[in-house]
Order: structure tokens, then C-alpha cells, then sequence
């Protein structure tokens, strides 16, 4: 039978979201119903809710969550009901050539199954991002599961479904940071924070971190930066220089939306150096910069997307470095709120100081 769920409805873009009562369907073959525990606020879902990529409404928002498993679609036998696990955006049908390629953030399928909510009118309501976790609860496809176990809160599990990976992963899995290498990371927020980490576990010699804001600066040196520095200065690849003796960085990554932090990039990566575009602009936004200078220098920019994560892969290693406590999670979370605060938890994030707020579901 249909659960009946409350879920965080965006009916309008850039408007507040309502807690509406929808229905969800039963796992079909190869899904699974997980009930939400918590559920973090990634900058990707606002970016959605307000309107910047567009997108099919009305719509339920949310990607970055861990929960527990209450139901099992035919075909699905890793995983037992009451397993803690994390739920993702990465839907992989594992037969593509991009999930072929052990590339499954690429894949290249469609999902073509049965709408999964539908509202009080019997009217359909988009799952967007494949899951819509600002819910008590989700079917998504078993590709988007991770198991957790039981040594993990929920509030921090859930951080591993999206901003940790994209950040740790763009360092050791699209970039494969040496050890001995200089990192430059522009924004030090929640994705950003996890790239320092990565460069950090990946043993860079220098991590330069920048922000328009000292105290991220400081956030950044806590989770392992060696240098900083502030991204209003006028010309701050002056100030890497100077660090590096000439040799400016091998590896910048992007990890905000801001199209200054994508002009700037270039002129902080070296001879043979690489731009990695982490964080996403809105649609029809458009940086600048030389061509003609990545030619000379054999420079080159390339997109990295949820860090190139292979779940069955990278979350039993991350699991495994939280428990040894060489992962930071705990302080990733700035604050807790409650799932009816959903509004001001956005509200928070938008303002430009949370490192990641954490929505938890009645009951936990």
C-alpha cells in the first residue's frame, strides 16, 4: 500500500515551501523505501528551488540524507529491512558505457518508472534530483543506496550522500592530487571545507584556501588549509606567488557558483596546471579567460560532478576515516534544525555562513 508522508513542496520557484501530505508508491523491482532521519540543505537544492536551472513543479527537493531502509522492491538482496543507509542523487543503471566505464555519476539512462508522489488531488509531484528527501521518507533506485552501519549518526552520514564526496572526490578521484602538490581552493564553504580535507588526506604540501570572508578562512584552517587568503584582495594571485615562489598551484578547485571565482581561477594555476569546476553557476552565466594562455602553458579546466564517487567504493573508505577520525563530519554540521523549520534552515544557508545545516525528522 501507499504511504502516506509529509513533504516539503515547492510549488513556485523562489517561494517558500509548504509541508503538504502526499502519497509515495511502494518500491517497485530494484527500489527501496527508506524513512528519512536527516536530510542536509545543499546549495544544489536551492539553486533549484529558486528557479536557476529550472526543472518540472511541482517538485520535492532534497538529495543529501541517510535513513533507515522500510521497504525492498523484487530484486533487491544486499541490503535488510531496518539497515541504515545514505541516500544519493546518483541513479546508475550499470550498464552504460559511462557506469561500464566506472563512471556512474555519468550515467546516461533515464528513469521511465511510475511518478513515485502524488498530492492530495492525485496530481503527480516530482522526486526531483531522482529522490526528493525533504520527506519522511523515499523510494529511489538500489543504485543510490549505501549501506552505513550503526557506528554513524544520521545527521553526520547524511553529509556523505553529497557535499563530502564532491569534495574529497574532485581532489583524490577526478584530480589524483599528489602527495607534494599545491592545492588552491576558492570558497571555503560546505563543498569547499571537504576539498581542503581531501587535499589534506591526499598529502598536498600547500593547501591555499580563499574566501571573501575571514572567518571561512579560519573554518578552512581547521580542517587543514596551510595557507589563506582573502578573495577580495585586488590581485590575489600576486599573493600565491609569493607563496610558491612563482610556481603557483597544480590544481585549483572551483567550489562556489560565482563567476568571479571562475575569472580569477586561471591566474592561479601554474605551467601544466588544471581548473576544476566544482561549484555550478546558474544556467546562462558565462566566465572569461584566455585561451590562448592554457595553449602556451598546457593549462586546462575541466568539471568534476559529485567528485566522480563510486558508492560502493568511496563510502565504506569515508566511513572507515570518520571512525579513525581523520574525516571531519561532526563539524561540518553548523546546525541542527527541525523538519518544519525547512524554510529558515534555507533561509540560513542562503545567507552565506553554514558550513552545512542538517534537517532531522520527528522521532529521531
Amino acid at each position: 500500500m501507499p504511504s502516506t508522508i509529509r513533504a516539503a513542496v515547492c510549488r513556485a520557484f523562489g517561494q517558500p515551501l509548504a509541508i503538504e501530505t502526499l502519497q509515495l508508491r511502494d518500491p517497485g523491482p530494484g527500489e527501496v523505501e527508506v524513512a528519512v532521519e536527516a536530510v542536509a540543505v545543499c546549495h544544489s537544492d536551492i539553486s533549484y528551488i529558486e528557479g536557476a536551472w529550472g526543472g518540472a513543479l511541482p517538485a520535492v527537493y532534497g538529495h543529501e540524507a541517510a535513513g533507515r531502509v522500510t521497504g525492498l522492491g523484487a530484486g533487491v538482496a544486499h541490503l535488510r529491512l531496518g539497515d541504515r543507509v545514505l541516500v544519493t542523487l546518483i541513479r546508475a543503471c550499470g550498464t552504460c558505457p559511462s557506469c561500464a566505464g566506472g563512471k556512474p555519476v555519468y550515467c546516461a539512462s533515464k528513469d521511465t518508472r511510475a511518478p513515485k508522489l502524488t498530492d492530495a488531488d492525485g496530481a503527480p509531484v516530482q522526486a526531483a534530483m531522482d529522490c526528493g528527501a525533504f520527506a519522511e521518507k523515499v523510494v529511489v533506485d538500489q543504485s543510490q543506496i549505501a549501506p552505513l552501519g550503526e557506528a554513524i549518526a544520521p545527521e553526520a552520514a547524511c553529509l556523505l550522500a553529497c557535499g563530502v564526496p564532491t569534495g574529497v572526490g574532485a581532489v583524490v578521484n577526478t584530480a589524483n592530487v599528489r602527495a607534494g602538490e599545491t592545492v588552491v581552493v576558492i570558497g571555503a564553504g560546505g563543498v569547499g571545507l571537504n576539498v581542503v580535507q581531501g587535499a589534506r588526506l591526499a598529502g598536498a604540501a600547500r593547501i591555499v584556501a580563499m574566501d571573501l570572508e575571514p572567518s571561512k578562512l579560519d573554518d578552512a584552517r581547521a580542517f587543514g588549509a596551510t595557507d589563506t587568503i582573502l578573495a577580495s584582495e585586488a590581485e590575489p594571485w600576486r599573493a600565491l606567488s609569493a607563496m610558491t615562489r612563482g610556481r603557483m598551484a597544480q590544481h585549483v578547485f572551483v567550489s562556489v557558483g560565482a563567476i568571479p571565482a571562475y575569472d580569477v581561477a586561471p591566474r592561479l594555476i601554474g605551467w601544466g596546471g588544471t581548473v576544476y569546476a566544482v561549484g555550478m553557476p546558474h544556467s546562462g552565466e558565462k566566465a572569461h579567460y584566455e585561451p590562448v594562455i592554457m595553449a602556451f602553458t598546457g593549462q586546462g579546466m575541466r568539471g568534476t560532478k559529485m567528485g566522480d564517487v563510486v558508492l560502493s567504493r568511496d563510502i565504506p573508505w569515508m566511513v572507515d576515516l570518520y571512525g579513525q577520525g581523520r574525516l571531519m563530519l561532526d563539524e561540518l554540521i553548523s546546525r541542527r534544525w527541525a523538519f518544519d523549520e525547512i524554510n529558515q534552515a534555507i533561509a540560513d544557508t542562503n545567507a552565506g555562513q553554514a558550513r552545512r545545516n542538517v534537517l532531522i525528522m520527528p522521532g529521531l
